[in-house]
């Protein structure tokens, strides 16, 4: 019963710090696109405003209201360099991420390849090879001593042998079989062979 109550464990999540931090860089860079996006609108407004003003002889006001601009259109200078750091954090932390994932696989090869040369060092690699030139050099010698020995008449007779061999694949099989008509005359034979033995037996 109590197991129907245990939590089920939460699957182990694969999202980093790393990740986590290169996430809030790219939600901070698209707030502040909104805002210079909102702030560029404004600053049009502004403008069209101030020429209004000027129209209506309210200089003053439009005088002021160029003020505001000039000091929001500062700001929107500030935010562009705030964008260029904010990517270009972020690209310097997604490339660290990459190469954190090559020096892993830097790390793991070097360990699988040390491992490989720890099971076959130097002087078992030379073993091996001698081994392996021993047995061709063992068989080269025995190759020669063969060809030595046989004669061109029993190189004749080997190919004749191989032809023959060749024939007797061929040829159908023989049937296991015997003939009914043959059964016949072997029991013909078998009881004339009887026949024979009881006669000379009578008249001996």
């Amino acid at each position: 019963m109590g197991g129907l109550f245990t939590k089920s464990k939460k699957p182990v999540s694969r999202v980093t710090e790393q990740d986590k931090a290169v996430l809030q860089l790219k939600q901070q860079r698209d707030k502040l696109k909104q805002y210079q996006k909102k702030t560029v609108l404004n600053l049009e407004r502004q403008r069209q405003l101030a020429k209004q003003l000027l129209a209506e002889d309210k200089r003053d006001k439009a005088k002021l209201l160029l003020k505001k601009k000039r000091y929001f259109e500062n700001l929107l200078q500030n935010a562009d360099i705030q964008l260029e750091k904010l990517e270009q954090l972020t690209h310097d932390l997604e490339f660290a991420q990459i190469e954190v994932q090559v020096l892993d696989g830097l790390k793991n090869g070097n360990a699988a390849l040390k491992n490989i040369h720890e099971m076959l060092s130097i002087d078992e690699i030379e073993r091996i090879m001698d081994e392996t030139q021993e047995g061709i050099e063992k068989q080269r010698e025995f190759d020669e001593l063969i060809s030595g020995q046989l004669t061109e008449e029993d190189d004749e007779a080997i190919e004749a042998e191989l032809e023959e061999m060749l024939d007797i694949k061929d040829l159908p099989e023989v049937p296991t079989e015997e003939l009914p008509e043959m059964e016949k005359v072997q029991a013909e034979r078998k009881e004339k062979s009887r026949t024979s033995s009881k006669k000379i037996a009578m008249e001996a």
